[in-house]
């Protein structure tokens, strides 16, 4: 089953900065499964247990959150993300248009989409997660959804009412990874993906195989990782089609027969993010540094965006690249 066209090859020019902002993942979501890969409502209470620690997730009236609903938090994630690598500030509330998060995460713009949003949106809010940490002799249990209630739709009337824009209250949960850099960039291919289980492998996939060689695990634990409630013998089969097809990004498959599966990059030089951009406050006061202290400043530019994007090749792009560029500068002072 091949990919899904890119319905938007030339991203609306009306939008701003819609074709900057790169695809992140937190990887609290990626390591657990806390989105359901069924296709129909889905009523299940679950429970996920590791240690002394304990996940358990309620269901909506309507279901539990879909791996296509997580699209809106990929979206915010992203857009917080961005903003926060340019030194601006951020928040936990996120507006935006529906026709731009359609676009980014490769939707297509008719009015159902517009209903589906507005089920993804319930399903997020009433959704309540329980975890319990224990410190010590203590156990603190906490609730949350990963949408606050206020997360919802603006309508305008003009003739008759239309969507004018959504505003998300992010979790505070959902904030934490984002204040602590715990994200990593995903591929926009990630959004042409079809089947809801081979997108949870390839987040998997990208959480624990990253830039390695190869990252294994055996079968029955990898099916407890996507949260799949099918048989064991049908998710091998789904496992094996998802292989044969091959369409997974950067990352090849491949099942043993031991029951091992083995997780591959298609290619050790291959790069997740595409070229490093530095935002122009840090490149003016880059300038200044230089000025001040009798460098050449193209040649401080070019020297670490060469490191930089070697570090990303690895696996390690900077979490800030206008910090870490000027970080760079104010320590290299033999460069003339």
């Amino acid at each position: 089953m091949a990919l899904l066209p890119d319905r938007h090859p030339q991203k609306d020019f009306f939008i701003l900065d819609i074709s900057d902002v790169v695809p992140k993942d937190d990887m609290a979501s990626m390591e657990h499964p806390l989105f359901s890969l069924a296709t129909k409502p889905d009523m299940r209470h679950l429970e996920y247990r590791g240690g002394d620690n304990r996940l358990k997730i309620v269901p909506s009236g309507v279901g539990l959150p879909t791996i296509f609903d997580k699209d809106i938090l990929i979206f915010c994630v992203s857009q917080l993300m961005h903003r926060k690598n340019r030194g601006e500030k951020i928040g936990k509330r996120v507006r935006f248009s529906a026709r731009e998060l359609m676009i980014t995460t490769n939707r297509k713009t008719g009015g159902i989409e517009y209903q589906r949003l507005e089920q993804a949106f319930q399903r997020l809010i009433g959704t309540t997660f329980q975890t319990d940490i224990q410190t010590g002799n203590k156990r603190e249990t906490r609730f949350f959804s990963l949408l606050e209630s206020g997360s919802g739709f603006v309508m305008k009337e003009e003739g008759k009412w239309r969507l004018d824009y959504c505003e998300v209250i992010l979790s505070d949960w959902v904030m934490r990874a984002i204040e602590s850099d715990e994200v990593v960039t995903i591929s926009n291919d990630y959004f042409r993906l079809r089947r809801p289980l081979e997108r949870r492998l390839y987040e998997i996939g990208r959480k624990h195989c990253g830039s390695q060689p190869k990252w294994q695990i055996g079968l029955a634990k990898l099916q407890e990782k996507t949260g799949s409630n099918a048989p064991l013998k049908k998710f091998r089969l789904n496992l094996r089609q998802i292989i044969q097809d091959d369409d997974t990004p950067f990352y090849r498959m491949e099942l043993a027969p031991d029951d091992l599966v083995i997780f591959r990059p298609r290619s050790p030089q291959a790069r997740l993010a595409p070229d490093i951009k530095l935002p122009e406050w840090a490149e003016d006061k880059a300038r200044d540094i230089a000025r001040e202290r009798g460098r050449d400043y193209y040649a401080l530019r070019s020297d670490w965006l060469a490191f930089a994007k070697s570090e990303a090749a690895k696996g390690n792009p900077p979490k800030n690249a206008g910090a870490a560029f000027l970080a760079y500068c104010g320590k290299q002072d033999s460069l003339r």
